[in-house]
This record gives C-alpha cells, structure tokens and sequence, in this order.
C-alpha cells in the first residue's frame, strides 16, 4: 500500500478500511488512505447521498450540544468522535461556555494522532484512546479524572458510533455501565443508522463494511428507543435524524427517512 504519510502514527495498518477515515471522506477531510477511498466509493455507490447523511449527523451534534448547555450541561464525553473536522463538539460547545471541557474518546489512531494536534494548547479539550466496547477504560481514566466531574451533570455523546457494536457485544450493558456511574441530570445523545426506509441498499452498505475494522450493525427505531433503558426521553423520542429539534422547518426537507439516521437525547433522572 505504500508508505506512510509524514502525519500519519508509527505502525498504522494501511491495508484494513477504517469507519473513522471513511467518515473524514465523507466530509471532505484529507485525513484518510486509499483504502478508506476504496471502500468509500464503493458505499457511494450503493448510497450517494453518504455525505448528506454525514452533515445531517454532524448538523444534529450541533443542535443536541446546544440542547444541552441550555439545559446546564458544561461537561460532554464525546464516545467515538472520529477525525476532528471543523464544527466538532468543543468548537460548539466553547463557542458558547468558552471553559466547557470536552473529552473525546475513539480507538482509531489517526482520529487521536489529529485530536491531539488540534487540541493542543486547548486546556479544556483532551483526546483518550480507548474503546467504547471497554466502559472502563474511559470511565477510570487519568484523562477523565482530570476533566471531567462525574459527580456534576455530564453530556454522553455516542453520535454514529453504536452501530458499531453488535448485538453479542451488547450495547445496552456497554451504556449502563456510563450511566451508573453519571450524575442524576446527565444526558445521553444517540445517532444510530436505520435501515427501515431502505432496507435493499442499507443492507448492501452493511455487507461492505465487513471489509472494514468497523462492522455495521443497523437497528430499528424501537431498538435504538431500547438502549435509553433507564433514560428518560426528551421529546419528540427516537425519530430521523433531521425531525430532532430542526433549526428551522426547511431543514427537515420532504423526506426526513432518506437520512437513514435516527436520533435522540434521554436524560438520568
């Protein structure tokens, strides 16, 4: 496959397609390989509208983020955040509460070797590598310690990153382990691809991404609703992805389905 660029980290694997990589693609970023491209094309194909459904995703971040430091939230936990592109969740948050503190979480190392230079010089942003399928790992970190006071209300992110996690790995024990260890008043925010509205061709993308280190596991809207066990919703509940607090009525568009993404916030009461 080549050698490495200079910025890439020490020992990556240039040869297994990455979901975060792929998600920078379709974004527009610079930061992924040949091989991301590769698999991503073949995606686009099945799916043309993938980069519209990265922007719904990154546009519902925005909107949940705002949600939340309304409702009080000055600390957020971003599980899976990917290649930081522009618009990420400090950039939102600090915007408004310029010392909200973020951490960010992901277990791909171009995401955390980027995170890190972005971050730099930022003391209220930091980047943990670490895998959400080990709760632990993040929630008895040094890194969270340092930033993070669970003992206050804390803002869970998990935008696009549960489909990531089959069902034997179980995700609802995955999420109770953050949730028993937040404060009441904590909030959780879920994407979570769908296959509902377009079961042929959501079908196919899952079938490519068994090439990737990422698998996809797509779930209902009444599974997603599920894996608030133990959170209260805040309205509208479960819904597509463009539906959940629109800035603006033009922003839901005729057909919310085609974002093949659904969302929602619950709340620790």
């Amino acid at each position: 496959m080549g050698s490495s660029p200079q910025w890439a980290p020490d020992g990556l694997d240039l040869n297994t397609p990455s979901a975060a990589r792929m998600y920078d693609y379709y974004l527009g970023g610079a930061h992924n390989f040949a091989v991301d491209r590769d698999l991503a094309a073949k995606v686009l194909a099945v799916m043309p509208d993938g980069p519209r459904m990265a922007q719904a995703n990154r546009a519902f971040l925005h909107r949940a983020v705002n949600f939340l430091l309304q409702a009080g939230v000055r600390q957020f936990i971003d599980i899976g955040s990917g290649i930081p592109t522009v618009g990420n969740t400090h950039e939102s948050a600090q915007r408004t509460v310029p010392d909200a503190r973020v951490l960010y979480v992901d277990h791909d190392a171009v995401a955390v070797a980027h995170s890190e230079l972005i971050l730099a010089g930022n003391p209220n942003a930091r980047i943990l590598r670490a895998d959400l399928r080990r709760p632990k790992d993040i929630l008895d970190s040094p890194e969270l310690a340092e930033l993070i006071d669970l003992s206050q209300p804390v803002g869970i992110l998990m935008l696009a990153v549960l489909h990531f996690v089959s069902e034997q790995e179980d995700p609802e024990a995955i999420i109770g382990q953050f949730r028993d260890r937040v404060a009441p008043g904590s909030y959780l925010v879920i994407s979570h691809g769908c296959g509902e509205a377009r079961p042929a061709p959501m079908g196919e993308l899952t079938d490519l991404y068994r090439s990737a280190a990422d698998q996809v596991t797509l779930r209902t809207r009444d599974r997603v609703r599920g894996l608030f066990t133990g959170w209260d919703l805040i309205e509208p509940g479960v819904v597509w992805i463009p539906q959940w607090h629109p800035d603006w009525a033009d922003e839901i568009g005729p057909n919310p389905e085609t974002s093949n993404i659904v969302a929602a916030v619950g709340r620790r009461p």
